[in-house]
């Protein structure tokens, strides 16, 4: 019986473990963003296979690159796929450096938009200082 009860424990303290890592947000981000990654994975290998490597065929006189096979023996290199991966590869981390210094810029502009506001704060903070330390000299004036 205790070894029933000592499991169930341990099961619920790990379903619950599990349900607060699922429920953290970053997590969900980051499923979302394997899944759209897929899903633009799959849009840019079709561009590649379909629409870039055959146009690059045609100024390369008919040329297809899926037929571009070295047979050794028995054994098929396929470097025609190898170079439609590469391309695949390099379409996407272009795709993503140029999303990341998007995203960049537009973080920056609101760290900008942040310290413009704390300089401003201080610019008040400093004419308050300055309008005390004047009706100091002013009262010491008088007397």
């Amino acid at each position: 019986m205790k070894k029933n009860k000592k499991k169930e424990k341990l099961i619920k303290k790990e379903i619950g473990e599990f349900k607060e890592f699922i429920n953290r947000g970053n997590v969900i981000e980051m499923s979302i963003g394997v899944l759209m990654g897929t899903s633009f994975s799959k849009i840019v290998t079709s561009i590649v296979n379909d629409v870039l490597m055959p146009t690059i065929g045609i100024f390369m006189g008919g040329l297809d690159f899926t037929n571009i096979v070295f047979k050794i023996k028995d054994a098929e290199i396929k470097v025609g796929s190898f170079i439609q991966s590469v391309v695949d590869f390099l379409i996407v981390a272009i795709c993503i450096f140029v999303f990341i210094k998007v995203l960049s810029k537009l973080t920056k502009k609101k760290v900008e938009k942040e310290e413009t506001k704390q300089e401003i704060k201080k610019k008040d903070e400093v004419l308050l200082l300055e309008e005390i330390r004047d009706l100091l000299k002013n009262k010491d004036d008088l007397n």
